[in-house]
């Protein structure tokens, strides 16, 4: 996937029922075609964070926020340019791994950072957690093998933080 084809947003939304199908909804009507979806709570228990990575063909950003905004359940939305952002999936696979492919999957597994997270008689369950671009070539690898399952995440990603200290003012240092 190239990352200039699409936009990433981080939609903060009120965590109640049907929110989830509304937004997808949304996206269904407009024709605004989604690459990507992940939903989760957040460290507040009234809102959950929504990241969706559409593509730039089918949804010009201002009119995907424009009709985001129209749904009462939406308190905030955010563009994750991938510069100024961390972003993460998560791929979790059953690949074939018999005789001497299992030290192959198990060292091709351990190059990426992997983990192998179940060991069958003839399969391996192995996981990553990583950019994008890199579990795409994890999976491109371990194809050659055999993939029996293959479960991805979806994209998350979050603003990167500030490296420099804000300014203080003198009036708000001495208070």
């Amino acid at each position: 996937m190239n990352a200039a084809q699409h936009h990433t947003l981080s939609v903060l939304v009120e965590n109640k029922a049907g929110v989830l199908a509304r937004v997808a909804g949304l996206f269904a009507r407009r024709g605004f075609n989604i690459y990507s979806l992940a939903v989760a709570p957040t460290e507040d228990e009234r809102f959950s964070r929504i990241t969706v990575v559409v593509d730039v063909e089918s949804a010009p950003l201002e009119q995907v926020r424009k009709q985001l905004f129209k749904l009462i359940n939406v308190i905030e939305i955010q563009e994750l340019a991938p510069g100024d952002s961390i972003e993460r999936e998560l791929l979790m696979a059953t690949v074939r791994a018999e005789g001497a492919q299992r030290s192959q999957v198990i060292e091709l597994t351990a190059v990426f950072g992997g983990k192998v997270l179940d060991v069958g008689h003839d399969e391996l369950l192995v996981s990553l957690e990583d950019v994008p671009e890199r579990v795409d070539d994890f999976e491109d690898l371990l194809r050659p093998f055999g993939i029996v399952n293959l479960q991805r995440t979806g994209r998350i990603a979050l603003p990167k933080l500030r490296k420099v200290p804000p300014v203080r003012s003198a009036r708000a240092a001495s208070s």
